[in-house]
């Protein structure tokens, strides 16, 4: 390190051809400049300029070195002030990896308001149930549930507390007499969703007055997205157990009916989280700040 210092203050000297002048764009006193000269010429044995009271030019050999050495610094900074750049005008691209309902809820509405104020950035969103690692894969950030973030990664709460509920057409409540209980789910088509994290079918979380439930009810669908259990839900194929934000407008519309409300809790909302070892990309951290979520 003390090679590339003393290289850079010789070639700022012989492109400045004064001690004084560059000194003040290194930030030193020429006499200490001037000592660094003297230490860099010691060690290669070579005279690299000669000074005058008049003038600084560079020798034979420190011509020749400044040739050398000369346009690797200027690449460098030149690099640097790209580097810089960036920082004032983002671009380059975010890998996310995230669940498909907060992919909808929450990334999707943020990108409307974040990516037509910085047309260099792009945003690459990857729907994966699993718990991904996001350092492995190369991913930049993932997004999941407060209570699945590991406690090594820095996690931004981007949403408020989930609620979920469950659903069917009027038509199916036409045919089976609606639940009362999470008992009763037990003799109908519940349309289940199967993910990697849970091995089997997702169980349908429930609790009222401190009693918590889980139930795994039998039917005829199973799927691992939104968009086909809420369309077989419609459609009048069983009952769903879907995210309050999905469903509210069918409920509104009457085009579904809502069971169990009462059993349905609130749970953790979801976190953006990223390595702790990591500096966060300029894009990255305008997009944290466009999601963070800051409450009613």
């Amino acid at each position: 390190m003390q090679n590339f210092n003393d290289l850079a203050a010789f070639a700022t000297v012989a492109r400045e051809r004064s001690f004084t002048r560059a000194a003040a764009r290194l930030g030193v006193s020429p006499s200490a400049l001037s000592q660094t000269i003297r230490n860099l010429e010691e060690r290669v044995g070579l005279r690299l300029l000669t000074r005058t009271t008049r003038s600084v030019a560079p020798t034979e050999a420190g011509d020749r070195l400044l040739r050398t050495v000369g346009p690797r610094f200027e690449e460098i900074e030149a690099e640097l002030a790209t580097l810089n750049a960036l920082r004032e005008k983002p671009a380059g691209t975010v890998r996310i990896t995230t669940g498909e309902h907060p992919a909808i809820s929450v990334l999707q509405p943020a990108l409307k308001r974040f990516l037509p104020d910085y047309p260099d950035v792009q945003v690459e969103i990857i729907v994966d149930y699993g718990l991904t690692d996001i350092v492995a894969e190369g991913y930049d950030a993932g997004v999941r549930m407060g209570e699945q973030v590991a406690k090594d990664m820095v996690a931004v709460r981007i949403g408020p507390d989930i609620r979920m509920a469950v659903v069917g057409s009027p038509e199916y409540f036409e045919r089976f007499p609606a639940p009362q209980t999470p008992q009763d789910l037990t003799a109908h088509k519940c349309i289940n969703m199967r993910l990697p994290t849970y091995g089997g079918l997702f169980p349908w979380g429930l609790e009222k007055d401190g009693r918590e439930v889980k139930v795994r009810g039998d039917g005829q669908l199973v799927f691992n997205n939104l968009g086909m259990r809420l369309s077989s839900a419609l459609d009048g194929l069983g009952v769903a157990y879907m995210p309050e934000d999905q469903v509210l407008p069918y409920v509104a519309e009457g085009r579904l009916i809502r069971v169990l409300e009462e059993w349905c809790p609130y749970f953790p909302g979801y976190h953006l989280y990223y390595p702790s070892r990591r500096h966060t990309s300029p894009a990255l951290s305008l997009l944290i700040d466009v999601l963070r979520h800051r409450g009613s």
